[in-house]
């Protein structure tokens, strides 16, 4: 086994959820990892120490000669196995297209019949993690195949110390604040996954902290088109936060890991500050498919807090989270991350 092919070319969050799967399939097998993922992700992917290669999706929706060219290419990367952590019919058939001979897959939906190699996980129970679903895919191919099983473990994306103080010293002035003060993160967009606090819930949770820690530098973050959106809370909270946005991916990722606690709701930037075990505080809605459980980001225990909506309340209905008690229980916990 010298190449295997692994695609989740689905969402950002989804695909950092793959990160432990990918870190696992390198320290088993050392063999040539290539990973298909959609354009938006290939800046992460390409910092993924365990990915050799990447292979840009166009999309289903590209033209004829978009899909031929990515076809020939899979094709010519000789795979001997692909790994479809994301499944659906589209990347079933090209699999089988392709003509990889080991196609292992979760075996849910019609696709499955493409794949030769199937694995019951029946996620939509969200019984654990979506990281560990994506290992327990790797840990089934690594069976089969007769290697031995190498866990990783967190931080599954690092930078070096002097390249995030460097980073850090160059942010600070460019933001007016303090590099050498604890930089709480908030990330009030949702990218338009799982729904989200309100900007007025983000401010009064950003103000108390800061009330009850003045040494902190509140920082809003803001994806593309979430510029508007981080100002509001700015605003709302009166003073004190200061907005970064325009960042290219990567930067993004090295602002992230200069933080002492990341806050957000369950979305992409989330589980980016999770890879690279900053600790997070989640707010997530009670919908089967998008608890805390199933979406967990891959913190090392004791470095994430998540919140819900109270069982009494709409599922998704994230107005009824009581800030004042997300306050008293972020407190004591993240003091030890920014003393």
């Amino acid at each position: 086994m010298k190449r295997v092919l692994v695609v989740r070319n689905d969402k950002i969050g989804d695909f950092m959820l793959a990160w432990p799967a990918f870190a696992m399939l390198k320290a088993s097998t050392g063999c040539h990892v290539t990973a298909l993922v959609p354009h938006y992700t290939q800046a992460l992917a390409k910092l993924c120490p365990n990915i050799d290669e990447v292979i840009i999706d166009p999309g289903k929706d590209a033209a004829s000669p978009e899909q031929k060219n990515l076809m020939n290419i899979i094709k010519a990367g000789h795979f001997d196995a692909v790994i479809c952590l994301f499944s659906n019919f589209r990347n079933a058939k090209l699999m089988w297209q392709a003509g990889i001979k080991q196609r292992w897959a979760p075996a849910t939906k019609l696709a499955q019949f493409f794949y030769n190699h199937k694995v019951k996980q029946r996620r939509s129970q969200s019984a654990k993690p979506e990281y560990e679903y994506n290992s327990d895919l790797v840990r089934a191919f690594l069976a089969h195949n007769q290697f031995a099983v190498i866990e990783p473990s967190a931080p599954y994306l690092h930078f070096e110390a002097d390249e995030l103080t460097t980073f850090k010293a160059t942010q600070a002035l460019q933001l007016g604040i303090a590099a050498d003060r604890p930089w709480l993160l908030v990330h009030a967009g949702s990218g338009g996954s799982a729904n989200n606090l309100s900007v007025v819930q983000y401010a009064q949770l950003t103000r108390s902290l800061q009330t009850q820690h003045p040494q902190l530098q509140v920082v809003l973050t803001a994806g593309p088109g979430e510029q508007a959106l981080a100002q509001q809370v700015i605003d709302l909270m009166g003073k004190g936060a200061v907005l970064a946005h325009d960042l290219s991916l990567p930067d993004f990722c090295r602002l992230l890991a200069c933080g002492s606690l990341f806050i957000a709701g369950s979305t992409g930037p989330l589980h980016i500050a999770g890879a690279l075990d900053v600790p997070t505080v989640g707010f997530f809605p009670l919908r089967r498919s998008a608890t805390p459980l199933r979406w967990r980001p891959l913190n090392s225990e004791g470095r994430h807090l998540a919140f819900h909506p109270p069982a009494n309340a709409e599922a998704e209905d994230m107005s009824q989270v009581d800030i004042p008690e997300v306050v008293a229980a972020v407190t004591p916990w993240a003091a030890a991350f920014w003393s």
